[in-house]
């Protein structure tokens, strides 16, 4: 049986962005079609937005739900959608992983909050979703070789609760602002 891999990550918007766009799927499928040999891409943009939105968000969740890996590439920012179809991965405890080379939008190289110093900041969304964080594609690849062998832990939904639960256990009593 083929390994489904769907590729999750910016696309353009409309017929006049589409006309300048460089597909970054396309060098992501090469390098994983060597790597990974019979592997199965799922392609989310196989579907047009004037279809309407829930055939969109349902057509693009479907192909989530079957993929037995989901790979975000985060090397710019992502939006909306991308966000939501991590969140949606750990929903379907699917494997993600999150292309994000250092000093891009989501990840930060020597940050400093409130005067600490944050060596490797990473967006905390994505960090909490993601199962595994690569700079490259070809960086990931030994990751992604290992849950296709069940050698991975995986996150599931179940994750957002613990982050709740650790931030109550470590400050109680902060959660509402007046």
């Amino acid at each position: 049986m083929s390994y489904k891999i769907i590729l999750l990550g910016s696309l353009p918007k409309g017929d006049e962005a589409r006309k300048s766009f460089v597909d970054w799927k396309r060098a992501y499928q090469e390098k994983l079609s060597i790597a990974m040999p019979g592997a199965l891409f799922l392609d989310g943009d196989a579907i047009s937005d004037n279809v309407g939105p829930e055939l969109v968000v349902g057509h693009d969740l479907s192909l989530l739900k079957h993929a037995d890996l989901a790979i975000v590439d985060a090397s710019t920012k992502i939006g909306a959608g991308t966000a939501q179809e991590m969140m949606m991965a750990k929903y379907f405890a699917k494997p993600l992983v999150a292309i994000m080379p250092k000093n891009t939008h989501h990840r930060k190289t020597d940050v400093i909050f409130d005067g600490i110093l944050i060596k490797d900041w990473i967006h905390p969304f994505l960090y909490v979703c993601s199962d595994f964080i690569a700079e490259t594609i070809e960086e990931a690849i030994p990751w992604i070789q290992s849950t296709k062998e069940g050698r991975t832990q995986v996150k599931d939904f179940n994750i957002f609760e613990e982050a709740i639960e650790q931030f109550e256990r470590i400050t109680p009593g902060t959660i509402v602002r007046p």
